[in-house]
């Protein structure tokens, strides 16, 4: 089933089907030095140091890969990499199960890879991309759920546990006006202020 739910500023609907995802917690920040808790062995999945961290407020291109500290829940945290392969620009007519309020918007279709770098317990983790309009500000709207088919918000699957796991994920993106021609990552204090962003 769809499941779907859209906000504007004093707006809101809904459009029936299975039950939410919960958001994505905000990320911790990258810490000042590295983190050890045991001695080093030759166990691959030790996280990353903090050079193979990607800096707040980073600019990449399409294709290129951001490191990121990432926190699900308190029990879920860790490193991941995230790189956006596309933004899709849809149709008005693929927002239909967002009903009327959602009339005269355009739908944009983010598309990532998302790499468990850290080895740390990730599975049904649930990560969102927000869209940038063309000059650089918000969309202003927001939605939860996916366009079966077009843009499918996946979980991570069971197995994202461990160094080298990966998956594919959409974050469906809106706009009435000017185009979305970016994505960011901006969860947590760190890249609240300065997020990392994508542009084509």
């Amino acid at each position: 089933m769809f499941a779907a739910a859209l906000a504007t500023i004093g707006l809101g609907l809904s459009a029936c089907g299975s039950e939410q995802k919960p958001p994505a917690a905000p990320a911790p920040p990258a810490p000042s030095t590295p983190a050890a808790s045991a001695p080093a062995s030759d166990n691959a999945e030790a996280a990353p140091v903090e050079g193979d961290i990607t800096a707040p407020g980073t600019k990449l291109k399409l294709g290129e890969r951001a490191v990121l500290p990432f926190e699900y829940t308190k029990q879920k945290k860790g490193t991941i990499a995230i790189t956006v392969t596309a933004i899709e620009k849809g149709s008005e007519s693929d927002m239909a199960a967002f009903g009327e309020k959602a009339k005269g918007m355009t739908p944009y279709f983010i598309k990532m890879k998302v790499e468990n770098v850290g080895g740390t317990d990730l599975a049904h983790a649930s990560l969102k991309l927000n869209g940038v309009l063309e000059g650089g500000s918000g969309t202003g709207v927001v939605l939860i759920g996916d366009i079966p088919g077009k843009c499918d918000n996946e979980t991570a699957p069971a197995k994202f546990t461990t160094t080298g796991a990966s998956y594919e994920t959409c974050s469906l993106s809106a706009s009435k006006d000017k185009p979305v021609t970016a994505a960011e990552f901006d969860e947590g204090d760190t890249y609240q202020d300065g997020p990392v962003v994508w542009t084509s």
